[in-house]
């Protein structure tokens, strides 16, 4: 899930405070045949934004204040069985299909990710599933479009990775970026911890695993989705694949960098069905808070109440 950013242009079809949601299944219902990305609509059913042929698109979307959008694409032909490496595709403000950047080395199964954008200069970070590392993407942005720079590295290594009957892959998965900190947070599913990174846009070699700020088998079951809230929090959706509680499923968590618990909240009674999540603003710049039940197949928008209310 990702808000559309103020700046976009205004010939773009995707405006200021607009969610879109990039479906990880298909109508089969198979895990990674998803192929569209939607725009949520307050008073009717989501408008179709991008539809692409034979892909697996990821939780990794970003929209750029450009108007490109950038999207991960790891596919798989029966739900089972990914097809390496992926790619991350780009896609113009108009939800055509402009170019696939393929990378087997920083961008094997692109799974998450986030963005310091810059406008004609953007750092990426993506969350590599199939290799247990994260990337940092630089890329710029220009009238012949978009294209990826040399110094394009990756940063983190040696997270918990591996093939899941459930969850078809499980390893490194939602990014937060803190430019106040220049801190980049990673939640690390197979590790069902979250990790630090520090110094991350200006990383020229990997830092491995980086520090562990929050290990909590209590409230952590496979943590997916990461946002950084506007308190300054850390916000995940436990997938469930890993430690999971019967008792406790798919539920969002919220602790602090400091890795103190703060809050759950149930998305839904049954395991699997927290997933995607994002903070950002609405057309009047209301701070929002949007997350997926994947259970139901329905997405809900919050606007956050300001200290003064």
């Amino acid at each position: 899930m990702a808000f559309v950013p103020f700046g976009v242009p205004s010939w773009s079809t995707l405006k200021p405070g607009d969610v879109v949601v990039s479906n990880f299944n298909a109508k089969s219902n198979l895990q990674g045949t998803g192929t569209t990305i939607v725009k949520l609509v307050a008073t009717s059913n989501p408008v179709t934004f991008f539809q692409g042929q034979n892909l697996g698109l990821t939780t990794a979307l970003a929209v750029l204040r450009s108007g490109f959008v950038l999207v991960g694409n790891v596919p798989t032909t029966d739900g089972k069985n990914v097809v390496p490496p992926g790619s991350l595709l780009v896609i113009n403000p108009q939800g055509g299909l402009v170019k696939q950047l393929v990378d087997p080395k920083l961008l094997d199964g692109p799974w998450d990710l986030t963005v310091i954008d810059g406008g004609q200069f953007v750092r990426v970070f993506v969350s590599d599933v199939l290799n247990g590392k994260v990337a940092r993407i630089d890329l710029a942005i220009g009238e012949d479009g978009v294209q990826m720079l040399p110094s394009s590295t990756i940063i983190a290594s040696g997270y918990l990775h591996r093939t899941d009957p459930q969850a078809l892959v499980v390893g490194p998965t939602g990014l937060a970026y803190d430019p106040s900190h220049d801190v980049l947070y990673v939640a690390s599913t197979g590790d069902n911890a979250v990790f630090a990174i520090y110094g991350a846009a200006g990383a020229s070699r990997d830092g491995g695993v980086g520090r562990m700020i929050y290990q909590d088998n209590k409230h952590l079951h496979g943590p997916l989705a990461l946002a950084l809230a506007p308190n300054g929090h850390l916000v995940t959706a436990n997938g469930d694949a890993v430690n999971p509680d019967p008792n406790h499923p798919s539920e969002i968590v919220e602790f602090t960098v400091d890795g103190q618990f703060v809050a759950q909240l149930q998305v839904d009674s049954t395991a699997g069905s927290a997933f995607g999540l994002a903070f950002g603003l609405d057309s009047k710049r209301h701070q929002q808070f949007t997350a997926v039940d994947d259970n139901t197949n329905t997405a809900t928008v919050w606007t956050l109440r300001s200290d003064s209310q």
